[in-house]
């Protein structure tokens, strides 16, 4: 028994005895002893069906005397009888003295034969291929094939370029009959819609009939296609990965805050992938988060800051523009200003937020509420990334709460100033020209809306692949987001706008994220004691998170 209580199991590996919990696969006890057993069909977040037998390996028991006890070696250990006949290390669970070998001449053999069986009818397509680069076909077959095959027969030809679904297209030649995407579907997505059809090497997969691959997670099947037989509409013939920059990074379409990679080439982002935290979202991401960036390229990106002079919006210099506002807001009585925050701000730009808003004298700071339906699996019932954050540093205490009470007052001539950071107005139900009426109106925005156009002063910021900082999911684990592009034209990180912005109002502050980040952590109780070096790759949960959100209040 371990110390926390789980029944541990004798193992040995490679001639090394081990031990690991009871229920471990095979495959699994030799990757975690460090001797790698390759593979196709197993995946660790999904059953085990044997059907590639690419991680066959040479596999034995103790030896039993006479009465049925082990025979002990000159170290105390049981004596192995090796079985002549190897077994799948993916659907094997381990055993009290189960040995095995990886690297064994049988082992050996059985990869080289599996591989040839697995090229017999495969496409010698790898320099049009998608998957090329990342393919494990690919990397197998240099570094367990024979490197020639005995089939001197014709290559059984299957359908090409199959639209099966919103995001996805088959080539199904390539499949090499792993069932991974067959049972991600079965398992995770709960949308049974992949199946093969047809006996031995005719054998293919396909949709069910009238049926398609339209689920959420459909492009989960891409990413964990070991081949080139599912690929991605949005990613086909694009570009070759080996170009493709990697930044780890996290979701900001909903609260869930999915782990990911965003690949970038020449500043501009290629594609977005899952990437593997437990704690969060395992290895899966749904296609709506993945695919929500394109609008980062939109033509009508906001790229300069602009003024209004004249009734007209002309073009600015960030310390011009900066200066202005600052001049405006001081001048505006305590009390006559309101400011839209947005869920969608980093921890760090929210924090600023609050200093701006209490330096301002106001309380009436909010975010937008976007509440949305929970699809039981990733998608949460938050739009928002960061509410828990906006909660946690005292910008809302209920998303939405004060809408109407700053539409209220805006109506009435109360508000004079408005700062829309990140959000256009009209969530707060105000009409263009109630918003017209104001005497100053800031718009910080990456894409134009009904409020920059008529806007006193209009600041471009930064995406969420554009910008650092941190956010906190709907769990309460405190996550970081990286910049993997830089902004278009003159806009600018958020984080540095606010920071001006502060200064000019004369309120000192730290010239660094990290430094915010410190300054927030030492004020906000249940960040006591973080760094954002410490907050890791993969987040750190935060302790009591839902009943203490809202109680800190920016200093």
């Amino acid at each position: 028994m371990s110390a926390n209580g789980t029944t541990m199991v004798n193992v040995q590996i490679n001639g090394e005895w081990r031990q690991f919990p009871k229920g471990t696969r095979l495959i699994e006890a030799c990757m975690q002893s460090g001797s790698f057993v390759p593979h196709y069909c197993y995946h660790p977040a999904l059953t085990s069906p044997g059907n590639c037998r690419m991680c066959l390996i040479e596999t034995g028991s103790p030896k039993l005397d006479a009465n049925r006890q082990p025979v002990l070696g000159p170290d105390g250990r049981p004596e192995i009888a090796w079985s002549p006949r190897p077994q799948i290390s993916c659907a094997l669970e381990i055993s009290e003295g189960m040995a095995a070998r990886t690297d064994s001449p049988l082992a050996e053999d059985c990869r080289k034969g599996v591989m040839e069986f697995l090229l017999i009818n495969h496409p010698l397509d790898c320099p049009i291929c998608d998957k090329a680069g990342e393919c494990r076909l690919q990397e197998f077959a240099v570094e367990f094939g024979n490197g020639g095959s005995n089939f001197h027969e014709e290559k059984v030809k299957k359908p090409k370029r199959q639209d099966i679904g919103r995001h996805i297209v088959l080539d199904d030649e390539r499949c090499i009959l792993c069932s991974r995407c067959i049972r991600f579907m079965q398992e995770v997505a709960h949308d049974d819609v992949l199946g093969f059809v047809d006996r031995g090497s005719h054998t293919t997969l396909t949709v069910h009939p009238g049926q398609r691959l339209d689920s959420n997670y459909s492009l989960n099947t891409v990413d964990i296609c070991p081949v080139g037989a599912l690929t991605s509409k949005d990613f086909r013939f694009k570009m070759r990965v080996w170009f493709l920059r990697e930044t780890k990074s996290i979701c900001t379409s909903c609260g869930t805050g999915c782990n990911s990679v965003i690949s970038t080439r020449e500043n501009g982002i290629i594609r977005q992938t899952p990437r593997q935290n437990d704690a969060v979202n395992s290895y899966w991401m749904c296609d709506h988060g993945r695919l929500n960036y394109a609008y980062l390229s939109r033509e009508d990106r906001l790229t300069a800051p602009a003024l209004r002079e004249d009734g007209q919006l002309r073009p600015s210099t960030w310390p011009r523009a900066i200066a202005h506002i600052a001049g405006k807001l001081s001048a505006t009585a305590p009390g006559e200003s309101a400011l839209l925050a947005s869920g969608r701000m980093t921890n760090e730009e929210l924090w600023l937020a609050g200093r701006i808003a209490r330096h301002l004298g106001t309380t009436l700071h909010e975010i937008v509420a976007r509440p949305q339906s929970a699809d039981g699996i990733l998608v949460c019932n938050d739009g928002n990334p960061n509410t828990r954050g906006a909660t946690m540093l005292g910008i809302t205490r209920t998303p939405g709460a004060k809408s109407h009470e700053i539409a209220t007052a805006v109506r009435n001539g109360k508000v004079k100033a408005l700062l829309c950071l990140g959000e256009d107005p009209r969530h707060l139900g105000l009409s263009e020209e109630e918003l017209a009426r104001l005497d100053l109106l800031v718009c910080l925005d990456i894409l134009p809306n009904t409020a920059t156009k008529i806007a006193a002063a209009v600041l471009p910021g930064a995406g969420f692949a554009e910008k650092r900082g941190s956010m906190v999911n709907v769990k309460g684990r405190l996550q970081r987001l990286n910049r993997a592009i830089q902004p278009p034209g003159d806009a600018r990180d958020d984080f540095d706008i606010l920071s001006d912005l502060l200064r000019a109002l004369g309120v000192e502050t730290p010239q660094t994220l990290d430094g915010v980040f410190k300054e927030m952590a030492a004020a906000v109780p249940l960040m006591n004691g973080l760094t954002l070096a410490r907050v890791g790759e993969s987040g750190v949960p935060l302790a009591g998170v839902a009943e203490a959100a809202g109680e800190a209040v920016p200093a």
